[in-house]
């Protein structure tokens, strides 16, 4: 997301607990922000640098054992609870204020398809999680479109990061397959992909770029699915 950012002429700002390879953005905060902490420290840096016009919270990722309901205590719904809602909570407490005082802005929350396709038997708080945040961007769209911030989230799929990938290689191993069969049997897991194959990350950044551009000026309190079709509903 953020190389699409920068190829667009934007200046950008970078948060991860530890500094990319390949760094594409103009500033680069470390932070983790499930810790309050750290969202107090980016909050802090940003506005020295001026505030921000367009917020992208994609931080998320399920962390808890797997064994359905009864696997989860409470330290495993607090942890997938400040990793998947409260973190973008606490960010855009910081930084959606100096939107409202320019009257503009964008805020996107890049929520998931488990929210509506939970796996039971180890993503259970993860997609209720993920389900929290697209209510809270609802609810955050009917609050702050009157003043000028347009709110969106965005629901992935299976998205072919280097994690999928490692997923990937982790199952070919363990099944004694290759990696085309164990790209199979995650889609088949999904209950299919139909256009065969997961989304490429600059497939969701492209979705991103245009969800924060003028062009999606009337585009609001939206949330755009990109999964290649494995919701098989509308």
């Amino acid at each position: 997301m953020i190389e699409r950012f920068a190829a667009a002429g934007g200046e950008t700002i970078a948060v991860a607990r530890n500094p990319p390879e390949t760094p594409h953005a103009t500033h680069f905060i470390r932070a983790d922000l499930v810790d309050p902490a750290g969202v107090r420290s980016v909050v802090e840096a940003a506005q020295a640098l001026g505030g921000v016009d367009v917020l992208v919270h994609n931080l998320g990722g399920s962390h808890a054992p797997s064994g359905g309901f009864q696997a989860l205590d409470d330290a495993s719904w607090h942890q997938e609870l400040s990793l998947n809602l409260l973190a973008a909570v606490r960010l855009d407490r910081g930084l959606v204020p100096g939107m409202l005082e320019r009257r503009q802005g964008v805020v996107l929350h890049v929520s998931s398809i488990q929210r509506r396709l939970p796996l039971p038997e180890s993503t259970t708080a993860y997609a209720a999680a993920k389900a929290a945040l697209s209510a809270y961007s609802k609810a955050l769209s009917k609050e702050l479109g009157p003043q000028g911030v347009r709110v969106n989230s965005i629901a992935p799929g299976w998205i072919r990061t280097s994690a999928a990938d490692r997923l990937v290689s982790r199952i070919a191993q363990a099944a004694r397959i290759d990696e085309a069969g164990a790209r199979q049997r995650i889609m088949e897991g999904l209950g299919g992909i139909p256009i065969g194959r997961p989304a490429e990350p600059t497939e969701v950044a492209e979705l991103v770029a245009f969800l924060a551009s003028n062009r999606a000026a009337a585009i609001h309190g939206a949330e755009y699915v990109i999964d290649g079709g494995t919701i098989p509903t509308l």
